[in-house]
């Protein structure tokens, strides 16, 4: 099933000429989330991870999904000041500005095969910046999945540039 026809597109958000994907329509239809979550699980199927990785803040809920599914544990990657145990951070560069993620210095066992979920890559700063976060605890991801991709910003070059296996289940055209 077509993913595409559970998600809204908002013309002109957050700024004129970008066309916003928004999955909020996808998340709240049963049938457009079961879609979703199957799709990706079935994108690694006979793969072996020990872990699922999300990005804050959609990558939570796809990745929570997912790692159920998977039989893993889930690792949040927060942004900065929100997780309140010891951390390790890395920061990564926005188009107008920087920002950071952080993860808990506990939360990648030495050597945990990873699978890191979000929504959406576009220019892939901040999945490459969980990647390096991930891979500095520890980690080793094999894998990066994604509802969306925008090929055209060149993120999934970014991580397999990284060695990482980049898989999405939709493209737009556009930015």
């Amino acid at each position: 099933m077509d993913v595409k026809k559970f998600i809204r597109t908002i013309s002109d958000y957050p700024k004129p000429g970008i066309e916003f994907r928004d999955i909020t329509t996808l998340l709240g239809d049963a049938e457009g989330f079961r879609t979703a979550v199957d799709a990706m699980v079935q994108l690694h199927q006979g793969a072996k991870f020990d872990v699922v990785a999300g990005i804050e803040a959609r990558g939570f809920i796809l990745g929570g999904a997912i790692a159920h599914q998977l039989g893993l544990g889930f690792v949040p990657v927060r942004k900065k000041g929100k997780l309140p145990h010891t951390v390790i951070s890395e920061e990564y560069a926005l188009e107008y500005g920087t920002d950071v993620v952080e993860i808990h210095t506990d939360a990648i066992v030495e050597g945990a095969r990873v699978l890191l979920i979000d929504d959406l890559i576009a220019t892939g700063g901040t999945a490459e910046a969980a990647v390096k976060l991930i891979t500095r605890a520890g980690g080793n991801v094999l894998a990066a999945s994604f509802v969306i991709e925008l090929p055209e910003l060149g993120g999934r070059e970014r991580l397999e540039a990284l060695d990482i296996e980049v898989l999405s289940l939709c493209s737009y055209e556009g930015h």
